[in-house]
């Protein structure tokens, strides 16, 4: 299922010194003709890193044009689920607390309780994905709208991650961000994030064990929320090109966008988890396209050393595959949308807002610790920095958008 709408309205980010001929945009010709390159130069390797899989198997392993032949990944609440989710939010109100406190008890859903939790089952050891529709936003206030997906997740989820640590300019644990275009109203200048325009998302992971979007409102055309499965994506690279494979699982330096002693970190972005007693074998995909070519305001930095062509030619058969093998949600006004972040990679096609209808989502970073995959070892500092010391005091769920500092060249 190829891409039909796409959109890059923000100016190329200037490339550092010595960095391949690659943009956040991707190029298809470039693609086929780096891969064509290095193959007539030869010397690749020609199997498998030690331990990697030659193929997956798994109803994790699906391609767009056929997972609906076998998989109904839409969720539709019934009236009387319904009127659970309303009483829910009338018992959490009557608490007076405040919105970090959000949890399965206090957003009681005893009737529907069961079949969160097994959809939780379903991103972690099915599918990797599902969509929750017929939620009324349109009955309910911003703050009313917020509660009812910050207590749904909660069954589904305990765990809320941190976004950002601060909020208007003080410490704060923020766990909601609001994905809209800002840069009709904000100084341009310093979105250094697609998720605040209205460019096209190109295939990238987020950060945490899951990621959910809540559409408040949907874009006037365009918008498509796309997926693809990692280990489909795996096992066409794993039998093609075995040597994308070690480029994947061996160390890149990774920007970082935020105030940091080291602007950047070293790690792999494919992980390979042998199966136990328990689990099957796994792999997993972290990673962003603009944390290795820019993006807008936020560029690749000169003093970070520059891609290699191994992996440019990597970040864009990803890229591609995945839009070869991608599944269109049908997002709509009112869904709200869970993925598995670690088996499941994800893109946007561009949109167009009208005044009268502008794209507006929210978006949470989950973890659920009974269903939970392992994490890598070199990215625990990265689950600690989004999971570990979050109190119910400290959470700040904003109302209003807003651009978050590892999105932002004013951070």
């Amino acid at each position: 299922m190829s891409s039909t709408t796409v959109t890059f309205v923000t100016p190329k980010a200037p490339a550092p010194p010595g960095q391949p001929d690659i943009s956040y945009a991707p190029d298809r010709e470039k693609w086929q003709a780096r891969a064509a390159r290095r193959l007539k130069e030869g010397n690749l390797p020609t199997t498998l890193p030690a331990g990697f899989p030659a193929q997956l198997k798994g109803d994790l392993v699906w391609e767009g044009e056929t997972v609906a032949e076998t998989y109904d990944w839409t969720y539709v609440l019934s009236p009387e689920q319904l009127d659970e989710i309303d009483s829910a939010l009338k018992y959490f109100n009557g608490l007076n607390l405040s919105l970090g406190h959000l949890t399965a008890e206090t957003f009681p859903l005893p009737k529907l309780h069961a079949e969160l939790r097994r959809l939780s089952g379903e991103l972690h050891n099915g599918h990797g994905f599902f969509v929750i529709r017929g939620l009324r936003v349109d009955d309910y206030s911003r703050e009313e709208n917020i509660i009812i997906y910050a207590g749904i997740s909660a069954h589904i989820a305990a765990q809320r991650g941190r976004q950002d640590h601060k909020y208007n300019g003080q410490k704060a644990d923020v766990v909601l961000s609001h994905i809209k275009d800002l840069s009709w109203s904000q100084n341009n200048g310093v979105i250094g994030s697609p998720a605040y325009t209205t460019d096209k998302q190109v295939f990238h992971t987020d950060s945490g064990d899951i990621v959910s979007l809540f559409a408040l409102e949907t874009s006037a055309a365009g918008g498509a929320s796309k997926l693809a499965s990692t280990w489909r994506v795996y096992n066409e690279i794993a039998a093609t090109r075995p040597d994308l494979i070690h480029t994947l699982s061996q160390s890149w330096d990774m920007e970082v966008f935020e105030k940091a002693d080291k602007q950047y970190v070293e790690r792999p972005l494919l992980f390979h988890f042998p199966a136990t007693e328990s689990t099957p074998e796994r792999v997993a995909l972290q990673y962003g396209r603009r944390y290795f070519v820019g993006f807008g305001a936020l560029p690749r930095s000169p003093h970070i050393p520059p891609i290699s062509e191994a992996q440019a030619e990597a970040l864009d058969t990803i890229h591609f595959l995945g839009e070869k093998y991608c599944v269109n949600t049908d997002f709509q006004k009112g869904d709200i949308q869970y993925i598995n972040n670690l088996g499941i990679f994800h893109a946007r096609d561009g949109f167009t807002d009208t005044p009268e209808k502008r794209r507006h989502l929210l978006r949470l970073w989950l973890r659920d610790p009974g269903n939970a995959w392992p994490t890598p070892e070199v990215l625990k500092y990265r689950w600690d920095q989004l999971y570990e010391g979050v109190t119910p005091e400290g959470q700040v769920l904003p109302l209003e958008p807003f651009i978050r500092s590892a999105g932002n060249k004013g951070r």
